[in-house]
């Protein structure tokens, strides 16, 4: 069978490509029959995890909001989500109190959406919005764009990543500007620590 369009790519485009995904998530209803025809249906982007409780629904539902599928949780992060405060609580708390301690309160889940949807996507279109950022102040777990490829900083080297997979790692600089995928809220996240998923291949 023929992958399904519901895989997104670090810079959050939603593709039919075979990469198997190690979370799900969704962003609202956002298909028709088994067609994508939207690019989110709120400021409500979250990631999931592929198993919750022996719970099991089926894809495509009418009306029902659409599974999304992510490479590794670093790729999830790039394309604007943030955990699932249900079916992964511990994981939305510790990146709810590293983004506490980065801001000086606790956010509602509400004012983090908010904060991303405007990191992510220019307001009142579905077009992208990257960052200019310092590589010096870039953690591992952060995506940007290397000659318009995806590539994630991973300790000191780039794993750029396609829709097979990370490939071989290649240098990071050391100074000069980076232009940033992952939203700054979340970069934030990261250098407080918290305990981002990535896929081995990367390392």
């Amino acid at each position: 069978m023929s992958p399904q369009r519901n895989r997104v790519t670090p810079t959050g485009e939603i593709e039919a490509f075979p990469l198997r995904g190690a979370w799900t998530g969704n962003r609202g209803v956002i298909h028709r029959g088994r067609d994508i025809v939207r690019f989110h249906a709120s400021d409500l982007w979250i990631t999931c995890a592929l198993q919750f409780r022996g719970w099991w629904r089926e894809q495509w539902l009418p009306n029902r909001w659409t599974h999304l599928y992510f490479h590794d949780e670093a790729v999830s992060f790039a394309a604007g989500h943030r955990p699932c405060a249900e079916c992964r609580r511990p994981s939305y708390l510790s990146y709810r109190d590293a983004w506490a301690d980065a801001v000086g309160h606790r956010p509602s889940a509400q004012e983090m959406n908010r904060q991303l949807h405007g990191e992510r996507i220019f307001r009142g279109t579905h077009r992208r919005r990257f960052h200019q950022l310092p590589w010096a102040a870039l953690p591992t777990g952060t995506f940007v764009l290397l000659d318009e490829t995806p590539a994630l900083i991973v300790d000191d080297h780039l794993a750029p990543w396609t829709r097979s997979g990370y490939q071989a790692r290649k240098p990071l600089p050391k100074s000069g500007t980076a232009t940033v995928i992952t939203p700054p809220s979340t970069i934030t996240v990261l250098k407080a620590g918290y305990p981002v998923q990535i896929d081995e291949a990367a390392r």
